[in-house]
C-alpha cells in the first residue's frame, strides 16, 4: 500500500498535462521577459531627430529650441536633461456612461523640471493609474519648453525672477505672475509655487481669479504663464542672429543612410 502513489502524488508530478503545461508557460514568459528586459533599456530612435542627438550631431537642446523642432521622444529629453525631476499634482477619476454603464478611468497631472529653466507639464488619462502616471510623465517630457529668468531693478547676481508680468488663462481660471524683488520667495498657492519651483524661479509674486478649485485648470493656467516667459522681446534680445540651416539640412547625408542590419 505504501509503494503504491496517491492520486495527489501522481497530480502533482505529472498532472494529466494541467501541471506541466502551466509549468512549461511559466518558464517561456520568464525567459522572454528576462531576455527582454536588458534589450528593452537600449533606445532605439525612430525620428530623424532622435538619430542625429542619439549620434551626437545635436549636442545642446537649446539648438532643437532654436529651430522649432518637434520633439517626438522622450528619451531625448532624457538625454539632455538627466537630472529632470517629476511630480504628481494630482490624480483624479473620470467616468463616461456607457450602454453597460459607467466606465471609471484615472486622470493624472505630473510636473517635470530641472530647476534651472526647464518646465514641462503632462495630463493622461488611463484605466490604471499606474498606467496613467507613466503616460502623463512621458506628455510632460514631450512637453517641455526653456523658461527665462529675468531680474527685479538692478541687475546684480543670477537671475532669480520672471523678467516681465505674464498671464496665463485655462478654462475660468486666470493667473498673473508678477516680478517680486530679491528675497520674497515665491508668493503663490501650493500649485503654483510647485511649478515655479520646478522652473527655477526663486522670487515672484502672483494672483489668480476663477474658479481654481479645479486644480487641473489651474495647473494649465500656471503653465503657459511661465512659459510666456520668452515672449517678450526685451532689448538684450535684440541682437540678429541667423538661422543658417536646420539641423535636417545641414546633416541630410548622414539621415539618408540607411542603417545596417
Amino acid at each position: 500500500m505504501s509503494d503504491t502513489p496517491s492520486t495527489s502524488d501522481s497530480r502533482g508530478g505529472r498532472g494529466f498535462g494541467r501541471g506541466r503545461g502551466s509549468r512549461g508557460r511559466g518558464r517561456g514568459r520568464g525567459g522572454a521577459a528576462g531576455g527582454n528586459k536588458s534589450e528593452s533599456n537600449v533606445w532605439v530612435p525612430v525620428t530623424k531627430l532622435g538619430r542625429l542627438v542619439k549620434e551626437r550631431y545635436i549636442t545642446d537642446l537649446e539648438h532643437i529650441y532654436r529651430y522649432a523642432l518637434p520633439i517626438k521622444e522622450s528619451q531625448i529629453i532624457d538625454y539632455f536633461l538627466p537630472t529632470l525631476k517629476d511630480e504628481v499634482v494630482k490624480i483624479m477619476p473620470v467616468q463616461k456612461q456607457t450602454t453597460a454603464g459607467q466606465r471609471t478611468r484615472f486622470k493624472a497631472f505630473v510636473v517635470v523640471g530641472d530647476g534651472a529653466g526647464h518646465l514641462g507639464l503632462g495630463v493622461k488619462c488611463a484605466s490604471e493609474v499606474a498606467g496613467s502616471i507613466q503616460g502623463a510623465i512621458t506628455a510632460a517630457k514631450l512637453s517641455v519648453v526653456p523658461i527665462r529668468k529675468g531680474y527685479w531693478g538692478n541687475k546684480i547676481g543670477a537671475p532669480h525672477t520672471i523678467p516681465s508680468k505674464v498671464t496665463g488663462k485655462c478654462g475660468s481660471v486666470s493667473v498673473r505672475l508678477v516680478p517680486a524683488p530679491r528675497g520674497t520667495g515665491v508668493v503663490a498657492a501650493r500649485a503654483p509655487k510647485k511649478l515655479l519651483q520646478f522652473a527655477g524661479i526663486q522670487d515672484c509674486y502672483s494672483s489668480s481669479c476663477g474658479h481654481t478649485k479645479t486644480l487641473g485648470n489651474f495647473v494649465k493656467a500656471t503653465f503657459q504663464a511661465i512659459s510666456r516667459t520668452f515672449g517678450y522681446l526685451t532689448p538684450d534680445l535684440w541682437t540678429d542672429l541667423p538661422l543658417g540651416e536646420t539641423p535636417y539640412q545641414e546633416f541630410s547625408e548622414v539621415l539618408s543612410q540607411t542603417k545596417k542590419r
